[in-house]
């Protein structure tokens, strides 16, 4: 893993706005353009109007101009995996490949790395539709 992808994910973390939950995540995306964008999950009183730092992080990549992922890296402040919720991984699918890594960390640093394909098996994608 891209140490820089690390660092990243961990400074998103601390600005999560996660005022009901208190549960920050961060993440950050090595691109194909070289480039590391990064995002936090941001809450919202009414719950299903927040989004994901896994969203965040997409959104600032497509907003940079990055076309594709080559890695990215989740960051929970909890004890356990935080790994992306069904939605983010669908939209990581969206931008990476099944063999995208996917690297699940924690405050003390990286904890297991999982490939895109994994964690979305037989996933649906552009291929799927006419």
């Amino acid at each position: 893993m891209d140490p820089r992808l690390l660092e990243a994910a961990r400074k998103a973390m601390v600005r999560a706005h996660a005022p009901y939950s208190q549960f920050h995540v961060g993440a950050a995306i090595l691109a194909d353009d070289g480039n590391i964008y990064a995002g936090c999950n941001v809450e919202n009183a009414a719950y299903p109007e927040g989004w994901c730092a896994e969203t965040s992080a997409i959104g600032a990549m497509v907003t940079g101009g990055g076309k594709l992922i080559g890695e990215i890296a989740v960051m929970g402040s909890g004890n356990e995996f935080t790994t992306p919720c069904g939605g983010c991984r669908q939209r990581i699918a969206e931008f990476g490949m099944a063999d995208t890594p996917v690297h699940i960390c924690g405050p003390e640093g990286l904890r297991r790395t999982f490939r895109l394909g994994e964690l979305l098996p037989a996933s649906f994608g552009k291929d799927h539709l006419p």
